[in-house]
């Protein structure tokens, strides 16, 4: 009986600490199912596991298309911020003016196409820090009387439709007409058509390298271009900032810089002048 009564102890022993175990398994493994479930849908995607990222693929050496495929500095920035996030990166060429717009609705997790952080652009998106920084500047025909920002009063100036270039050039008139894009509108100028065109410097040093007869008559000011975020999605913002310092303090932002613009336009400029 005695011995019988050990059995039964050992037996009902067993059974307590496997028991134990399996609740134990069972927490650690709800644990990590829970933590790999976070870490995939947290950012509220597009499309699980993939980054969905608009640019206009009409802003060369930002983005444009070499043949079918989208290319710049744009492009492989947001490329290296989805490898970063370990995501697909999923590029989609859109209208730059309804590229804002789309990230807002939820078309796009973000937009790297070159958008200055203002104000009226707070209002429907959320924006990452700087990932490289650049100005207006003001580009004629080599002909032109227009010599700096004063000769602009009253003269037809053309930009791109939803740039912040718009603003810019309704200080000198209301003649402006607005184009799908900023090499569009530099290619109608060396041809004969509009007074100038207000756009980045790179833009037009780029247009300039490419054979177009326009030249440089004075810049217009600084300007920061950031990521942009739908509004709320913080974590994906947070990722997107983290991913960028990194690639700041590695060196990586600044290579890509220079082999898609040929210089370093990713550090903040000491004396910035409005």
């Amino acid at each position: 009986m005695k011995k019988l009564n050990i059995l039964l102890f050992v037996v009902l022993t067993m059974l307590f600490l496997s028991a134990c175990g399996s609740s134990d398994e069972e927490s650690d493994s709800e644990k990590n199912s829970s933590d790999s479930g976070e870490s995939e849908n947290s950012f509220d995607l597009v499309e699980d596991g993939k980054l969905t990222i608009a640019s206009s693929g009409e802003f060369k050496p930002f983005s444009y298309m070499e043949g079918s495929e989208m290319i710049g500095y744009d492009v492989a920035v947001g490329e290296a911020i989805a490898e970063k996030l370990g995501l697909e990166a999923v590029q989609k060429k859109a209208k730059f003016s309804g590229i804002v717009t789309g990230v807002n609705q939820g078309r796009y997790d973000i937009a790297v196409a070159s958008h200055t952080i203002t104000d009226e652009r707070l209002e429907k998106v959320d924006f990452s820090e700087a990932y490289y920084y650049s100005g207006p500047v003001i580009y004629t025909r080599p002909d032109s009387d227009i010599k700096s920002a004063e000769d602009l009063n009253g003269k037809e100036i053309s930009v791109s439709r939803g740039s912040t270039y718009v603003e810019m050039a309704e200080e000198y008139t209301e003649n402006i007409p607005q184009v799908d894009s900023d090499v569009v509108a530099l290619q109608s100028l060396a041809k004969g058509h509009h007074d100038a065109v207000i756009t980045d410097d790179i833009t037009g040093l780029t247009a300039i390298d490419s054979g177009l007869e326009i030249e440089n008559r004075g810049q217009l000011g600084i300007s920061e271009q950031a990521v942009a975020v739908q509004q709320g999605n913080d974590k994906l913002l947070e990722a997107v900032n983290k991913a960028l310092q990194e690639m700041k303090e590695s060196g990586e932002l600044a290579e890509l810089s220079k082999e898609w613009i040929g210089v370093d336009i990713t550090q903040e400029p000491e004396d910035v002048t409005e």
